[in-house]
């Protein structure tokens, strides 16, 4: 089977180097050639357009940043143009209802076959194929292409109709972002009152509010670096489709409303390229304390 793989990011290159080592031929493109360099060495084909990259592949999977790069590449992109009439188009990245819609309405009007399935699991599942792969669209077409997931993650849920794979993962990723800021007020309301901050947070990581969060991302607001591995621009993205998604589906979310502002004015105050944990110096700065030093700003 000849996949072409679109999108080579901190989580897309990492899959796309599982499925090379699975045995799947692979034809790649990104915006940035830099990014295939190590697959092209392991025997990946690059290709600089996205119409050669995709004109004989069996099945087409996207790792994209944004709903709108999705829509862009697949209609002005060429994305859909350029498949072959049954062919599968996989996307793996975090989409919302509408822009998926009225891409696999065209898709569908082309005979090409669609699989929502954005995954779970950062870039350590990534790298180590123990993704959670969530899938949305017609059951057997997730069933012909179930080799595929396994070679990424270790765990692919079938969950229904198309766009419901979209709808699980976002509604498992906002926990991250609320997580993160009840994190902080926690530690922030220990140490205010005399706890030592890394001990603050062995306590949390020991008890019931112990999180993938706490164990993860404590250590990088004690340490100051605010976990440089993922942009807070992409955590914006996140919160913003998620109140999206409750939009559409008529849910009330206070809290994800609240973390939703949050993000978006560390946004205004960081800019988007700075790590997301920067929406915890917000708290910081409002309690004129930094928790890694537990002393007072300014």
């Amino acid at each position: 089977m000849k996949i072409a793989f679109i999108g080579l990011g901190n989580m897309g290159a990492p899959m796309a180097a599982n499925l090379l080592k699975s045995g799947f031929r692979l034809a790649v493109h990104d915006l940035d050639r830099g990014k295939a360099e190590d697959l092209i060495s392991a025997g990946a084909i690059w290709y600089d357009t996205i119409h050669e990259t995709v004109r004989d592949a069996e099945v087409v999977m996207t790792s994209l940043p944004t709903p709108a790069i999705v829509r862009e590449i697949a209609t002005n992109g060429g994305l859909l143009a350029s498949m072959n009439p049954g062919a599968t188009w996989i996307d793996l990245s975090t989409n919302n209802l509408e822009v998926w819609q009225e891409v696999c309405d065209l898709a569908k009007l082309r005979g090409i076959s669609t699989l929502d399935a954005p995954i779970t699991g950062g870039a350590e599942g990534a790298k180590a194929a123990t993704l959670l792969v969530l899938v949305g669209g017609e059951e057997a077409v997730y069933q012909k292409h179930c080799k595929i997931f396994s070679a990424i993650g270790s765990r692919s849920e079938y969950l229904g109709r198309s766009g419901a794979g979209y709808v699980a993962k976002i509604s498992q990723v906002v926990l991250c972002y609320l997580h993160s800021i009840a994190l902080a007020e926690s530690l922030m309301l220990g140490v205010k009152g005399g706890v030592d901050p890394g001990k603050m947070l062995s306590i949390i990581q020991n008890s019931t509010g112990r999180s993938y969060v706490a164990d993860q991302y404590g250590p990088s607001i004690l340490n100051g670096d605010y976990d440089p591995t993922f942009e807070l621009g992409l955590a914006i993205k996140d919160m913003r489709l998620t109140i999206e998604l409750a939009r559409h589906v008529s849910a009330v979310l206070p809290l994800c409303t609240f973390v939703d502002d949050m993000y978006k004015r560390a946004g205004v105050e960081f800019g988007n390229h700075a790590p997301h944990l920067m929406a915890v110096k917000l708290l910081e700065d409002s309690n004129t304390l930094l928790l890694r030093a537990t002393k007072l700003l300014g």
